[in-house]
């Protein structure tokens, strides 16, 4: 896995993640997947649309984890 995603979740990381954390989490991932540090012209939209989905999931997992028995992190929007 890439070394420079860092974990967004208490208690590694006291406080929630801010949506930058959690984009550029997604964008590692994606360049790591896709072996592009960034993609060429004719796959910039399809490399964006995955950084987006992403992060879009990853927000979702931070949002229902329960640490250690305790409440969501977030409240559901």
């Amino acid at each position: 896995m890439c070394r420079s995603i860092k974990t967004l979740r208490p208690p590694v990381q006291p406080e929630e993640a801010t949506e930058e954390e959690i984009r550029a989490a997604a964008l590692q991932y994606v360049r790591k997947v896709s072996g592009f540090r960034a993609p060429a012209a004719h796959n910039r939209e399809v490399f964006d649309r995955a950084v987006e989905a992403i992060a879009s999931a990853t927000a979702e997992l931070l949002d229902g984890l329960e640490v250690r028995g305790g409440a969501a992190r977030r409240a559901a929007g």
